[in-house]
């Protein structure tokens, strides 16, 4: 195996991480807006914040390590993506810190806030719907290399029905991320009103999924067909990514084994990340740049694996410490503790 696929694999698997843990919180967080506006706060609130307050500090330690080593082990995206990716990147990091503004106004100012709580929720699902463009991109058809320099088409971009296919994917993805994992986490509290309405929103929204990510491949069809093929190709990841889907439905429907469907969603997740991430190899941005095309030198990359690694070996057990003394913690997670 070369360096360039070990380290591309590394890249994609901190990404992945990112996208479960930072589902959850993204879409706890609109969870919570949404149940200040409907009235449900009572039922839902207190296990939401439960939650969020031990973890969202450390929801973007995943993205932080995905773009660094993106551009050690690449550098050439610093150039590509560095240009055409000002705009909407700019706009991902506002929301942001806006987002963590917002939190830290409603976690130690006025308790209840309703205005930080709705700005809360807002970007939770504004930061992934910006951020999944970025995918959209690197399938081709919108950048061109004019005088040396890549150029975005950003009428063609929004435009594209891809464009929206994915955005509308990232959006549902999340909420039926975190609304499968605070069924689960409500029911772990013994909060059983919580727990229903939570189990309610993961049904809702097992469907769209599925269709949305159904959408996405009819549109890659006619948009990149080379990509298409080759995520054909892997169809068999796909199915088994879709027999999860059902298991975990199935749970959550017979309102039994939660933690069983958690595990299956994490699985079907990670079948199709993975899966997609292969069919796009060797394409960093359709067809200007491979993950061969300007990769840091040897010895960098070596130390680049053996720092991920490293930092790897330290977070995990920082994260399982995190679960440990807060999520899982019987005093913690029945309220009696804060």
């Amino acid at each position: 195996m070369s360096l360039e696929i070990i380290g591309i694999s590394v890249l994609w698997l901190f990404l992945f991480g990112y996208v479960i843990i930072g589902s959850i919180d993204y879409g706890a967080g609109f969870f919570n807006a949404y149940s200040l506006l409907t009235g449900k706060q009572h039922i839902v609130s207190k296990i939401i914040q439960r939650y969020l307050s031990p973890v969202w500090e450390v929801t973007n330690v995943f993205f932080v390590f995905f773009f660094v080593g993106m551009v050690g082990f690449f550098p050439e995206t610093a150039f590509y993506f560095g240009t055409i990716l000002l705009i909407p990147g700019s706009i991902a990091l506002i929301l942001l810190a806006i987002r963590g503004s917002y939190y830290a106004f409603e976690a130690y100012g006025t308790k209840g806030h309703r205005g930080y709580a709705f700005m809360y929720g807002a970007s939770g699902i504004l930061i992934p719907a910006s951020l999944s463009i970025v995918l959209t991109i690197a399938t081709g058809g919108f950048v061109t290399i004019q005088n040396g320099e890549p150029t975005l088409d950003y009428l063609s971009l929004f435009l594209s029905p891809l464009t929206w296919a994915i955005v509308i994917l990232s959006i549902i993805a999340v909420l039926y991320i975190s609304a499968v994992f605070l069924t689960w986490y409500s029911h772990k509290t013994g909060d059983e009103g919580a727990t229903a309405l939570m189990r309610k929103y993961s049904l809702i929204w097992a469907v769209p999924l599925i269709i949305a990510a159904s959408g996405i491949i009819i549109e890659l069809q006619h948009h990149n067909e080379v990509h298409f093929n080759q995520l054909m190709g892997l169809w068999w990841l796909f199915a088994v990514s879709f027999l999860m889907w059902i298991g975990t439905v199935y749970f959550i429907w017979k309102k039994r084994k939660y933690g069983v469907a958690l595990s299956l969603l994490i699985g079907q997740f990670a079948f199709a990340f993975f899966g997609y991430g292969i069919s796009h190899y060797p394409y960093l941005l359709y067809p200007h740049l491979t993950i061969f095309d300007g990769f840091t030198n040897e010895a960098m990359a070596i130390a680049l694996i053996v720092a991920f690694i490293l930092g790897m070996l330290l977070l995990i057990p920082s994260l399982y410490l995190l679960l440990r003394l807060f999520l899982f913690d019987g005093q913690y997670i029945k309220g009696k503790r804060e």
